[in-house]
């Protein structure tokens, strides 16, 4: 008599019962086995980006699929995280992961809107309207508020009205040219979501 545990009877009753049950069917496993299988992202576009949710900026790999013919657009099928990036070597975490349900929520917002003083309403206004409006109201803030000398005559140069807050997604070379272009403009407010 063999001593067997309840466990042990489960998988070799459970193993029998297949292995008979797909021989009676006709299923050999060997035809099965010889088939090669095609790599699921073979006919995929690969891109490399950054994940755009917190300060980490762990480097993504996006796989679209579209031949990019005339009438055709790509459509982002797979993301996973990017084994050469130095950030995060592969991994993400569950929000960077479930990027695929970002890009294709409905919610989310791919236009810029705008909404006037007192109004209860949202309207969709193009990138050129909001770029042409953010850069009159900078100028006029700034001609308004522009210290160049302090009272005792000092050249200070200053503009303390505005602040400028970076993206954390941005490369370091990203990051020196923003931060030249502020200064450049007089603005001392400045910081980085990445500063820790």
């Amino acid at each position: 008599m063999v001593n067997m545990t309840r466990r042990q009877f489960f998988k070799v009753t459970g193993t029998t019962l297949a292995g008979s049950s797909l021989a009676l069917l006709g299923a050999a496993p060997s035809p099965a086995l010889a088939e090669v299988r095609q790599y699921k992202l073979a006919r995929m576009t690969e891109t490399r980006n950054t994940c755009p949710y917190c300060s980490v900026a762990c480097g993504i790999l996006m796989y679209s699929l579209g031949d990019g013919a005339k009438n055709a657009t790509a459509s982002i099928t797979h993301i996973e995280g990017d084994p050469d990036h130095p950030v995060n070597r592969g991994t993400l975490c569950p929000k960077g992961a479930a990027l695929v349900d970002f890009i294709h929520s409905p919610n989310r917002l791919q236009y810029p809107e705008y909404r006037a003083p007192g109004s209860d309403k949202w309207q969709r206004m193009s990138w050129d309207e909001a770029y042409t409006r953010i850069a009159k109201l900078m100028k006029d803030d700034r001609d308004a508020n522009f210290v160049e000398k302090t009272d005792d005559g000092k050249v200070v140069n200053r503009w303390t009205t505005t602040s400028m807050l970076a993206a954390s997604a941005s490369s370091n070379e990203v990051g020196y040219v923003t931060h030249k272009v502020i200064r450049s403009l007089g603005i001392l407010g400045f910081d980085n979501q990445a500063r820790v």
